[in-house]
């Protein structure tokens, strides 16, 4: 079974992404700010997090950095959320490892498991980089 972490500082948010999920069938954990998104990106050990880019310390992009510098949870793919459409951020994001970027505002509930199913088929079929 797929494990998600949604690391995001709305409650409400979270609760909203992890009941949808839940009843597609994935294994959904979730973790409100940044720091319990750390905690738990090392215990849960899920096959990919979405992570809101907006929260108070560490916000989503250090998270994202700490993820992506850490062997343990290098390879996990990480999904950038946001209420935000800047092009920067996202440019951003992906150029520190993100997997993709999502506009919450963008997110229709009902296609949110095809559109994980096919960050992870992507990350699947993603070449190896050998440096």
């Amino acid at each position: 079974m797929t494990k998600i972490l949604i690391v995001e500082d709305e409650l409400l948010v979270a609760r909203m992404y992890e009941k949808t999920l839940k009843f597609e069938g994935f294994e959904v954990a979730s973790a409100i700010g940044g720091k319990e998104g750390l905690d738990k990106v090392k215990t849960f050990s899920p096959d990919i997090v979405l992570l809101d880019i907006m929260m108070p310390e560490p916000n989503g992009m250090e998270v994202l950095t700490y993820i992506k510098s850490d062997p343990a949870t290098a390879s996990i793919p990480v999904v950038m959320l946001t209420n935000l459409s800047g092009e920067n951020d996202a440019k951003l994001a992906l150029s520190r490892g993100a997997a993709d970027f999502w506009v919450k505002s963008d997110i229709n509930n009902k296609e949110l498991g095809k559109m994980i199913q096919k960050v992870l088929d992507d990350q699947k079929n993603k070449p190896i980089n050998s440096s």
